[in-house]
């Protein structure tokens, strides 16, 4: 029995460190830089069979592309992109690197990351995402197949850094969600912005970012994050 139980571990670890090894690494290009990366996957809020994920700004509907470190998304339709090895379950922190440019008239799309996703290319989709935009505010909401609810409705946060008429480039802001069994903490440039009950939240899953209408954005970095 002892030995059937090593045995298990071990195929467990492997398991473990072969997804890990997959994982995107935004400091290396997935295919080839300034193109589509290779392995990711995009679904749009509203299925539109001609849309074109592509790496020519000017032709595509979704402009998205390794730009390392990290990657670029310009959209047109809203939507969520994910690389399959993007996993994490039990208790876990996830953390991304936002760079917003300019938003024009569209100061009030949200952008984000989502985690707990299953399901992500049929009906049943489900997840839960957490954005903030560029009024200030922050919001969490959870999804099932075309259905959302509101876990956390807009609110407004000091911590998020706003892009102004006077910016140059773009504004950096820092977004984490921790997870263990009883909490959901969320953290806005290492400021906790809102913690909630665990309970009805399915956090295990694939994670990944969500990006609504007509946003420009480079995402430096997209991992696991430390716990304390």
């Amino acid at each position: 029995m002892k030995v059937i139980l090593n045995l298990v571990v071990l195929v467990c670890f492997v398991a473990n460190l072969s997804q890990a090894q997959d994982r995107p690494d935004p400091n290396v290009p997935q295919g080839v830089n300034f193109e589509v990366p290779e392995g990711w996957q995009v679904r749009l809020d509203h299925e539109m069979e001609d849309a074109i994920i592509g790496s020519k700004l000017d032709s595509s509907d979704v402009y998205f592309v390794n730009m390392t470190p990290g990657w670029h998304i310009t959209t047109g339709p809203a939507g969520i992109f994910y690389h399959p090895s993007n996993t994490a379950s039990g208790t876990f922190g996830i953390k991304t690197e936002l760079h917003f440019f300019n938003p024009g008239d569209r100061n009030r799309e949200g952008y984000g990351l989502f985690w707990g996703g299953s399901n992500l290319d049929g009906d049943a989709q489900a997840y839960m995402y957490f954005l903030l935009r560029n009024t200030g505010e922050f919001l969490i909401k959870k999804r099932i197949g075309e259905n959302t609810e509101v876990v956390k409705e807009w609110t407004a946060s000091d911590a998020i850094v706003k892009y102004g008429d006077n910016e140059e480039s773009s504004v950096l802001n820092v977004l984490q969600v921790m997870v263990d069994e009883e909490n959901v903490s969320f953290y806005i440039n290492d400021e906790k912005a809102a913690t909630v009950s665990a309970q009805g939240i399915n956090s295990d899953g694939i994670f990944g970012l969500r990006v609504n209408h007509s946003v420009n954005l480079h995402i430096s970095d997209l991992a696991l994050a430390q716990r304390d």
